[in-house]
Order: structure tokens, then C-alpha cells, then sequence
């Protein structure tokens, strides 16, 4: 049971993790004059 919960815990950030990098790759396709600044990004980072 606990490594079921823990697995789908995994499989649930990965996908976060993916569709997170996934937008953000979109995004800055999107709009490339607006740069996403690196404090930004490691403060989503954590």
C-alpha cells in the first residue's frame, strides 16, 4: 500500500513537472519578447 501511494505520488509530479516545462516552452514560444526571469524560475523551481 505504501509503496502504491508513493509511486503514484511520483507519477503525479513527473507529469506536473512535464506539463509545467511543457507551458513554459509554449509560452516563451509564444511570446519570446517577454523573457521569464531566472529568480522567477527557481523560485517556481522549488
Amino acid at each position: 500500500m505504501t509503496k502504491t501511494s508513493s509511486y503514484s505520488t511520483v507519477t503525479i509530479m513527473i507529469c506536473f513537472i512535464y506539463s509545467t516545462s511543457k507551458w513554459i516552452r509554449t509560452y516563451s514560444e509564444l511570446l519570446p519578447s517577454i523573457r521569464i526571469p531566472p529568480i522567477a524560475v527557481s523560485h517556481l523551481g522549488r
